[in-house]
């Protein structure tokens, strides 16, 4: 069986560049494991017509890249030469695996799928929550009904993040198979024991909270954490830095904290994409991702790596594996909620550092991508049975 991943930017040098980007990050990881327990893997892609290419990764797969003038991910358009190869080399024994939610071009890259009879995975990389309605309600519904329904139904299986997410895919009245495959890590991402470090004097020094992602206020929950922030009695002893690139929410963002008095608590430093998630973690104590949608969150599995403590939206995937290994506190995305998820670490601080590096444990036992994607390949086999 021959499997592709689909991610329309993902970058045609691949593991040349630093993966920035969550979602590519995911498709590099799953695509590198599957090689590893034999698979022949290719990652498809959209790129500009002078860039198309074919390269060979020096983690064993294949990324071909086709040319397209369609960037747009709202557009219901991808590569003709995408379309052709298509048509000229995959048949009902390949195995396709479409990422990303609420994308036109994903859709449409079913549609010809789904004309080939080519078998596909769709993985949203994010759960089909109330929540994820919420926001642009009127422009989401409509196009599920039209069209994410229709494409989740024709598929093969759903890879969900978490099998807690199956949950919501049943409740909107979809009923294909579910396959619930986390998020990993590659060793070589993860540094020695001995190279992390954690703050002296830990009573006496401010707790020094970390945001790391995109700035985008709705979905990572960045409104209630600052509101949550403003509510503690001991804010005076505590700072909040969030970093990352904006998505058009930093300016209000910004707003709400001098609004709240919290310009001496709170600072926004732009992306740092020269350094790698889990060294700039370390400069930080807790981490917080209260997110009111999040399938699994890379960052907050770098900070597990990093020895940190961590704060975390219950509907993220990862937050098992946090309750799990007790480094850190899951909550739902509420601002009284956050505030009492804060309060409860400040009042275990003198055990920040052993709730650290239990996570640290935690997770290298249990998420390695090459552990990930054995069982991920049996599943995909089981399809074809």
């Amino acid at each position: 069986m021959n499997i592709y991943l689909y991610l329309k930017n993902f970058p045609p040098s691949g593991d040349k560049v630093r993966l920035p980007q969550g979602t590519i990050k995911a498709v590099h990881g799953l695509a590198s494991g599957l090689v590893k327990c034999g698979a022949k893997v290719k990652v498809l892609c959209e790129t500009d017509p002078s860039q198309k290419v074919s390269y060979q990764t020096e983690a064993g797969y294949e990324i071909i890249a086709f040319g397209s003038s369609n960037r747009n991910p709202r557009k219901f358009k991808i590569s003709s030469e995408l379309q052709d190869y298509i048509r000229d080399n995959l048949d009902e024994t390949s195995l396709v695996i479409l990422n990303g939610i609420f994308h036109a071009g994903v859709y449409s890259l079913s549609r010809v799928l789904h004309k080939y009879k080519v078998p596909y995975i769709i993985a949203p990389h994010d759960p089909y929550s109330p929540a994820i309605f919420r926001k642009n309600f009127q422009l989401k519904w409509p196009y599920w009904f039209l069209f994410e329904r229709k494409m989740l139904r024709q598929a093969k299986a759903i890879q969900v993040l978490d099998s807690r997410h199956e949950e919501f895919i049943r409740k909107l009245g979809v009923n294909t198979s579910v396959l619930a495959i986390p998020n990993g890590f590659s060793p070589k991402d993860v540094y020695l024991e001995s190279s992390l470090h954690w703050q002296h004097d830990s009573n006496l020094s401010k707790a020094k909270l970390f945001f790391l992602g995109r700035l985008d206020s709705y979905n990572k929950g960045l409104d209630l954490l600052i509101d949550a922030f403003a509510q503690l009695d001991s804010r005076e002893n505590a700072y909040l830095t969030i970093q990352g690139p904006d998505w058009g929410d930093k300016q209000s963002l910004q707003t709400q904290v001098e609004k709240l008095n919290l310009g001496k608590n709170i600072s926004f430093l732009d992306p740092n994409f020269a350094q790698s998630p889990s060294l700039l973690i370390q400069n930080y104590d807790v981490f917080c991702i209260p997110s009111r949608f999040e399938g699994f969150s890379l960052a907050a599995l770098e900070a597990m790596l990093a020895g940190r403590v961590l704060l975390v939206s219950s509907i993220a995937g990862i937050a098992p594996y946090v309750e799990a290994s007790d480094c850190g506190v899951v909550v739902t995305p509420e601002v009284s909620a956050i505030k009492l998820g804060i309060m409860k670490l400040f009042q275990r601080r003198s055990e920040w550092k052993e709730m650290g590096l239990a996570g640290r444990r935690y997770a290298l036992e249990n998420l390695q991508w090459d552990k990930i994607a054995s069982v991920a390949l049996k599943q995909y086999q089981q399809l074809f049975l």
